[in-house]
């Protein structure tokens, strides 16, 4: 095996995805502290029968890499504690070039996501092109001295900043994933499961149960003399991908594996139990589990980890084929078959809400309960995103408010800005409610809430006034999500974004307009003066309102700052009402 595995500061080879160069202030090319690169050519004994890389093998670079990134950083030894969906959207070739980097995006307590970035290069084409990306989650492993208190990531660049940021919201996103899954459970219904027992052509599930056994070797093991957890994820890659054959009669290729979280080590010595059987079958893929446990001698079984990976079988224009029917077994394989409907409805909210670029979100997504934290999620992470942008151009300013655009692939973008004698709490608690902001923004006609959805976020319909004479006015749906500080130094955040609601459809008299990604920063920069900040992406419906401000023809930005810094003096001692969704009704905060 031919391996190269590059540290920050060596000689950089030719990059997928890189961003602009950052030169340093002494001449050279920055790079991440915590970067670390491994290339692979592929070899015959890397792949499988169909000449493609085996992707427990690409598991197993891609956690050793992330490790040593993770590593790196905390200066002390890391286990993997998690790692989010990983979507395959080529497979690899032998004689190609894996190329895999990881970086830490940021560190927490003693935790850290760090983000990994797979590319395929063919060497005879020069060409390369994107495999996958995925987030892992390592934790510091205790030293002699106690807990390990990690030090906080500085990000340098524009790219590292989004990272940075969006870190926070998938870190957020990870500790409520069970429970979203067995909120969806409890309302999937069985009537699935009994149409698919009709059908005398559907495979028993039983067909499909593997098990298998492995030994815990030394060469399986890490530097910690702990089993490798891209060692175990190889194993539960192999027997899922056998349980995944014996439904389809065929070579089935791995397309996506959820979420996971390693619930316990594993070391030399112990015999690792391998169980995995095909869920569920839809029409052009399968959910195969598969659950790893340990023993050593006669102690009862530890485990280690669950995991749930789906499969498709191509034919020969690389296109996904039908597959037959599975009939799960009773009682436990009825379970299975309903959570794995449950489990696809997740996965493709997370894959269309979060996971495709935020061009390709629609501007109103269906909002309901079951994808609310993935809506909410996008909504912060856009924002956020759209915050970190380094290229914006001051347009106008005037009395300490600050108008600033951005004009990227067609699409305008504004920012307004300035600072208040306040603290930057009672500036989030007062504009949290937009029940207020006709107190201070002429643009909030009505402002209504029509969903406490949690105690985060909360759906309103806002009307505007219209913007010609004679013409009609405007409501929107919007969606607000609140996020305080993660860390000190943080900003607090109020994010806002369209969304469509079946009880609120469009109505005779309004035009409903539409909001892609608007919402505050709010930083604190000192105990009592607090940086204020204003972003939009602007759609048709909201242009009308800021281009004479744009153009230089209008300084009704300043106005609505004004006032605004207004309201927050007036109320800086008040009570500030926000949304409950514990009790339906407001709940009020001192500030």
């Amino acid at each position: 095996m031919r391996s190269a595995v590059v540290m920050a500061g060596e000689v950089r080879p030719p990059e997928l995805l890189d961003e602009p160069e950052l030169i340093l202030e002494d001449g050279e090319v920055y790079r991440n502290p915590t970067e670390v690169k491994m290339s692979q050519i592929v070899l015959p004994c890397h792949a499988n029968h169909c000449g493609e890389l085996s992707v427990g093998q690409l598991l197993k670079w891609m956690d050793s890499t992330a490790c040593l990134s993770a590593e790196r950083h905390a200066g002390c030894s890391c286990i993997t504690a998690s790692v989010d969906d990983i979507h395959f959207e080529h497979t690899i070739g032998v004689g190609q070039v894996v190329n895999i980097k990881a970086k830490v995006n940021r560190a927490f307590t003693s935790s850290m996501e760090v983000g990994i970035v797979v590319s395929c290069e063919d060497l005879y084409r020069n060409r390369q092109w994107k495999v996958c990306h995925a987030f892992a989650t390592f934790v510091a492993r205790r030293t002699e001295a106690g807990k390990v208190q990690l030090k906080q990531v500085i990000p340098r660049t524009q790219a590292e900043q989004m990272e940075y940021s969006i870190a926070a919201e998938r870190r957020r996103m990870r500790l409520i994933h069970a429970e979203i899954i067995n909120d969806l459970l409890s309302s999937s219904s069985a009537h699935a499961v009994s149409e698919c027992m009709q059908f005398e052509d559907a495979v028993p599930a039983e067909r499909t149960r593997v098990e298998s056994v492995e030994l815990v070797l030394p060469p399986h093991a890490n530097h910690q003399v702990s089993t490798f957890g891209g060692q175990i994820m190889a194993w539960m890659e192999n027997v899922a991908t056998i349980s995944a054959s014996r439904l389809c009669n065929a070579h089935p290729t791995l397309r996506s594996i959820d979420m996971f979280h390693f619930r316990g080590p594993s070391h030399i010595g112990d015999r690792l139990v391998l169980k995995a059987i095909v869920n569920n079958a839809f029409k052009k893929s399968m959910e195969v589990g598969v659950c790893a446990e340990a023993y050593q001698g006669g102690e009862p079984l530890r485990h280690i980890n669950t995991a749930f990976m789906t499969f498709e079988v191509l034919d020969q224009d690389k296109k996904p084929q039908t597959l037959p029917r599975i009939r799960p077994e009773p009682v436990d394989g009825k379970r299975r078959f309903q959570e794995a409907i449950a489990r696809k409805k997740v996965r493709l909210d997370r894959k269309y809400i979060i996971s495709c670029k935020q061009s390709e979100v629609p501007l109103s997504v269906p909002w309901d309960p079951s994808n609310q934290m993935y809506l909410s999620y996008n909504n912060v992470s856009a924002l956020k995103m759209l915050a970190a942008r380094n290229n914006w151009v001051l347009t106008s300013e005037k009395n300490k408010v600050s108008l600033y655009t951005l004009e990227e692939n067609h699409v305008l973008c504004f920012k307004v800005e300035t600072h208040v004698a306040i603290a930057a709490e009672q500036v989030f608690v007062l504009l949290c409610d937009l029940r207020r902001r006709h107190e201070w923004d002429p643009h909030y006609k009505e402002c209504e809430v029509i969903n406490h959805a949690d105690e985060d976020d909360t759906i309103y319909r806002v009307v505007t006034p219209s913007v010609s004479k004679g013409g009609k006015v405007q409501d929107f749906i919007l969606l607000a999500s609140r996020r305080r500080p993660c860390d000190s130094g943080d900003p607090y955040w109020i994010a806002l974004r369209s969304v469509t609601l079946p009880a609120f459809p469009p109505t005779e008299g309004y035009n409903r307009g539409e909001v892609v990604c608007a919402g505050f920063s709010i930083t604190e920069e000192d105990s009592c003066l607090t940086k204020l900040s204003y972003y939009n992406q602007a759609t048709p419906g909201v242009l009308p309102y800021i281009s004479t401000d744009i153009a230089g023809l209008s300084s009704s930005f300043y106005s609505a700052f004004a006032s605004c810094s207004a309201f927050l003096e007036e109320n800086k001692d008040s009570l500030a009402a926000v949304p409950s969704a514990a009790s339906g009704e407001p709940h009020w905060e001192t500030v």
